[in-house]
């Protein structure tokens, strides 16, 4: 759920890291935002399940509401995307997850998430310009292999390099990725989905800060010289228990954060 969709339906109490997606603007690159109300994430093995769950919902919402975007991703050999590396190498698993991804029992909204998305097309053609050495310093991994290159050896402008955000104790911050790659030939149009849940929004806004105005001596994220950004949205993920039944979701989040700050 959008933030004004949020205001628009609910009113509050409002899920406390739930804004418009902020915008980022880079001296050569930049993050755009493109607001959504509602934001639909398919998955299954088969994309005909997805596709008529998809159709299925415009079908429900018709004459209510209209599809602004509408990305069909596939997997793409051994989870690579489309430039030919592979993709959530460091994803979280597990305990480490949930963690990363939902929100506690002492949120006012527990085990919920946010989520912001992106979609990105690929200069591929500039890309494979590239020989698979420059390829590898834009990443910060092997590309055959799926290796992290050493420290020493990093390029300050890698991706893995302004991906990484630490707390005040120096420990990495985690979030949830489940990209996707998409393509058309005729458009030639090829691309990468971007999608990351995190039950603390401000790392997954750190990191695109990062990658786009830069940081420790790099400009902005290399591979931001072939990937531009067209769309920006964040979202609400509201629990499976809020879902079922908003009005009591609504009234224990009104009295958590009544006790809280009673103020």
């Amino acid at each position: 759920m959008g933030s004004d969709f949020w205001d628009a339906a609910y009113g509050t109490p409002k899920p406390g890291q739930l804004h418009p997606f902020r915008a980022v603007r880079g001296a050569k690159h930049s993050a755009p935002a493109t607001p959504g109300d509602l934001l639909f994430h398919l998955r299954a093995r088969r994309q005909d399940l997805c596709f008529e769950l998809a159709h299925r919902i415009a079908d429900a919402f018709a004459g209510l509401a209209a599809v602004e975007d509408e990305v069909h991703g596939f997997r793409y050999f051994d989870e690579r995307d489309l430039l030919g590396f592979v993709d959530g190498t460091e994803n979280p698993a597990g305990a480490v997850a949930e963690a990363a991804a939902l929100t506690g029992a002492n949120d006012p909204f527990p085990g919920s998430s946010y989520v912001v998305v992106q979609r990105y097309t690929h200069d591929l053609s500039a890309w494979r310009g590239l020989s698979v050495e420059a390829q590898e310093a834009a990443v910060g991994r092997t590309k055959l292999e799926d290796l992290e290159l050493p420290d020493e050896a990093k390029a300050p402008d890698a991706h893995i390099v302004l991906n990484v955000v630490e707390d005040a104790d120096g420990r990495e911050r985690k979030i949830l990725r489940d990209n996707m790659p998409f393509g058309s030939l005729k458009d030639g149009t090829f691309g990468t989905y971007f999608i990351g849940y995190a039950a603390d929004v401000s790392t997954t806004e750190l990191m695109l800060e990062r990658m786009f105005t830069g940081a420790d001596g790099a400009a902005h994220d290399r591979l931001l010289d072939f990937s531009t950004a067209h769309t920006g949205g964040l979202f609400f993920v509201p629990s499976q228990t809020f879902l079922d039944d908003p009005a009591a979701g609504l009234q224990a989040a009104a009295a958590e954060v009544q006790a809280t700050d009673p103020a």
